[in-house]
């Protein structure tokens, strides 16, 4: 399949959403980014590499990080990780502090921001540096030595971060928060900071494609485990439009406030795409579309 025309005809079927939407203002230090971006990025397990549009551009990866969290806290502590948080779809906002109080600190999975402070924590207590962990990672797995924290939109978000100290507090109480809260947040608030381009990410999120193993041929997870992200990833990445995100791509995905969205195609490639206007939801509306173009012109699905 020629990739690169395929990414170019997409590209081009996309143009007239680009810019729709609105950025993540919320968060002031993401409030000036330019919403008439796009990029896309096509990785093959076998180390090809298609761009199209901004792809080489750096933006905020924001809750994308949350996959790459969550796959190095199983690496780490296995099955144990889902006695902390579950694996069903929230139907509630990600930043929901209803269902906690309800499901007694246990958040309903780990890609609201409630479960990432779940997996930050303990992946903080397994590494002592969950962010430096998570850096050195994608930066191996992205072949960037470069990727870095954007110390501008770390500062951003702990300033304006009450809802998920609020979140993590609230966990605390239950017992499901280990190190001391404000470490917790510092570490996640650096982790949603990364920078990084849909061609790092496309790399990055190879070792989905390739069931559980790294760019190096040495393996991060075991098949059981990298079919245990996808699957959450599918029924969970897209925070409450999950569903409709499954039914117009058919991949696993996950998306970002920064307007980022990670897809797998396993045994064949990871995807990135990158436009900064959001929907209602916190999806980017021309990302979500050229997700959709893609698996309908090349008839890649998981389904």
């Amino acid at each position: 399949m020629d990739y690169q025309a395929v990414l170019d005809e997409v590209a081009t079927a996309v143009r007239p959403l680009i810019g729709q939407g609105r950025v993540a203002n919320y968060i002031p230090a993401l409030a000036a980014v330019d919403p008439g971006r796009f990029g896309m990025a096509l990785a093959t397990v076998d180390g090809q590499l298609f761009g199209v549009g901004d792809w080489r551009v750096p933006f905020s990866i924001q809750s994308i990080s949350k996959v790459f969290t969550l796959a190095l806290t199983l690496a780490r502590d296995g099955d144990a990780v889902w006695r902390r948080v579950g694996k069903e779809p929230s139907g509630n906002p990600f930043n929901s502090l209803v269902q906690l109080e309800y499901e007694q600190g246990i958040p309903r999975n780990p890609f609201i921001n409630a479960g990432a402070l779940v997996i930050t924590d303990r992946l903080l207590r397994l590494t002592g540096d969950a962010r430096g962990v998570l850096r050195e990672f994608l930066r191996v797995e992205s072949g960037n030595p470069a990727l870095d924290f954007d110390p501008v939109v770390a500062a951003s978000e702990a300033t304006h971060g009450h809802r998920n100290a609020a979140l993590a507090h609230f966990m605390a109480s239950y017992g499901n928060i280990e190190n001391p809260v404000a470490d917790v947040l510092d570490h996640y608030f650096w982790q949603c900071s990364l920078s990084a381009s849909c061609a790092d990410l496309a790399r990055a999120c190879g070792f989905l494609a390739r069931h559980g193993q790294r760019a190096g041929g040495e393996r991060l997870l075991t098949r059981s485990q990298a079919k245990q992200v996808n699957a959450v990833m599918l029924t969970c990445g897209t925070y409450d439009a999950a569903g409709d995100f499954a039914y117009r791509v058919g991949l696993p995905g996950k998306s970002g406030v920064g307007g980022g969205i990670i897809a797998v195609i396993p045994n064949l490639c990871g995807l990135c795409v990158w436009s900064p206007g959001l929907d209602a939801r916190g999806n980017s509306v021309a990302g979500v579309e050229a997700l959709d173009r893609f698996t309908t012109l090349t008839g890649l699905s998981v389904f």
